[in-house]
């Protein structure tokens, strides 16, 4: 069989291959090098010593989009190219491994169609292990403009992939409100990695996570989050049908975010309605801007972590942020939103006060807390904060123990008395400060107006022995012994030769 060109392969083999992928992506047919996906010869030409150039990279483990018509002019729609992609590495699934990188090289590739970057789903049974690479931020960017916004994901993986490494590349939604990832798992969509990715433009999720187990353990490494989104770029617990209490979500675990560049325009960065085990380390948070129109859920006010459900298991209520520097930068942006009735929340070396020079900075309450008798044990070590600090107590009627510290600290907009305070007005008791500097530098809870204590008083320098009193002041004290100069040894025998 003559080979075919790419145009020709997309058009007369993307359809064949793809339902073919998905079903008999574990037979032996497709199971390494040298064998066509599902045992197909037309679209990626004879098995042999003469199929040809395009025959034999489409065989590779390695698939470069190019080598499938992706063209990445920014006006050409690649969409079947990167679905025609999917379909091989998905064909190449063997043993429930799969062993395929995905190459996509420097341009500009417009993809139009929903799920065309990774659509795994049934029949395709559960795979470990797919890769997709670029070949740098902003060097390989991928254009999502679906016809619709809300509802369209560039990839959707419902319990079917582990193992999914993004690299080296940039997303941008051309059409508002469409969305990058969709993942539901019951036990099987876990081990997301994305390093030095970039996101741009107008979402409505990043990604949103749903389903009743797994789901975790994601890392995002020297990534940059930017763009808008209209609920968050990180949404844990999207409730269906079948899981409406808080619990029935509640598996979701480990986020490492670090060394990250988090500075988009408006919306959530995480949002976790059902619990979660999240660390950020590193890297530099601002959002620039403010949200178009108030809605009925976030009003006007953007926030970097928001945690706005009360009750999940102890296990998934954990959160903390390390070496961070965040910018405030108008009334309606805050740093964190959390009602948790137990758990830990946990901030060390963190500075917010970049912009503590602005007229609204000492009225900011970027830091936001509903408590209760078992928590959310809150810490704050070694930070720099701007404004106040806002606790909620969860009843009223019910003592609440400690549960906030402040230790060695810089308050640079209020004294101690009242940095913390209270939703209705006050301070509250269950916040407690340790070692903590005021803007001035004072210490202890003294404000700029407060006196400074005077200084002790000097010492008498010493004046050495006293004189002896004179017995008859009449007459005048004879004179002290002359004081006479102490003189060097006459130089020794032993001396004088060794000069």
């Amino acid at each position: 069989m003559s080979r075919v060109s790419r145009r020709q392969l997309l058009r007369g083999g993307v359809s064949v291959l793809a339902a073919t992928a998905l079903t008999a992506h574990g037979a032996s047919a497709a199971a390494g090098p040298g064998r066509g996906p599902g045992g197909l010869a037309g679209p990626v030409g004879p098995v042999g010593p003469g199929r040809g150039r395009v025959g034999d990279r489409l065989l590779s483990r390695v698939i470069n989009v190019a080598d499938l018509g992706a063209v990445g002019d920014g006006r050409t729609d690649d969409s079947a190219a990167f679905e025609f992609a999917y379909a091989l590495a998905a064909a190449r699934v063997s043993g429930g491994v799969g062993r395929t990188v995905i190459e996509i090289p420097p341009g500009e590739y417009l993809i139009t169609r929903p799920h065309a970057l990774l659509n795994g789903v049934a029949p395709m049974q559960p795979a470990n292990g797919l890769r997709f690479q670029g070949a740098g931020k902003r060097m390989t960017t991928l254009v999502f403009r679906p016809p619709v916004g809300p509802g369209s994901y560039l990839c959707r993986n419902e319990d079917i992939w582990s193992n999914l490494s993004f690299e080296r590349m940039q997303f941008r939604s051309a059409t508002p409100g469409a969305s990058f990832f969709s993942s539901y798992s019951t036990g099987q969509a876990q081990d997301y990695r994305f390093s030095e990715v970039e996101w741009m433009g107008e979402w409505e999720y990043g990604l949103s996570l749903a389903g009743s187990d797994t789901n975790s353990e994601m890392r995002w490494e020297a990534c940059r989050v930017g763009g808008s989104y209209r609920r968050a770029f990180l949404y844990s617990g999207l409730t269906r049908s079948e899981q409406r209490e808080p619990n029935d979500q509640d598996q979701f675990l480990n986020y490492w975010f670090t060394d990250m560049k988090v500075e988009y325009q408006w919306g959530n960065f995480l949002e976790f309605p059902y619990g979660g085990s999240i660390t950020c380390r590193g890297g530099s948070y601002i959002i620039t801007g403010t949200r178009p129109q108030s809605t009925e859920e976030y009003g006007t006010t953007s926030t970097f972590f928001r945690f706005p459900v009360s009750q999940h298991h102890d296990s998934v209520q954990r959160f903390h942020a390390q070496d961070i520097r965040f910018e405030v930068r108008n009334p309606d942006a805050r740093i964190i939103d959390c009602t948790w009735k137990s758990g830990t929340v946990h901030f060390s070396d963190c500075d917010d006060t970049g912009l503590a020079f602005k007229d609204f900075s000492t009225d900011v309450r970027a830091h936001r807390y509903t408590v209760g008798p078992r928590g959310p044990l809150i810490r704050y070590d070694s930070c720099q904060l701007v404004g106040r600090h806002e606790y909620r107590p969860a009843d009223l009627r019910t003592a609440v123990p400690t549960v906030a510290r402040y230790d060695m600290c810089l308050l640079r907009s209020h004294p101690e008395n009242e940095f913390a305070v209270a939703e209705s007005g006050g301070r509250p008791e269950f916040v407690s400060f340790v070692d903590c500097l005021d803007g001035d530098g004072s210490k202890g809870g003294a404000g700029a107006d407060a006196e400074a204590p005077a200084p002790p008083a000097a010492e008498a320098a010493p004046t050495g022995p006293a004189a002896p009193e004179n017995p008859n002041p009449d007459r005048t004290p004879p004179p002290a012994d002359p004081v006479v100069p102490a003189t060097s040894p006459p130089p020794t025998a032993a001396s004088a030769a060794g000069r």
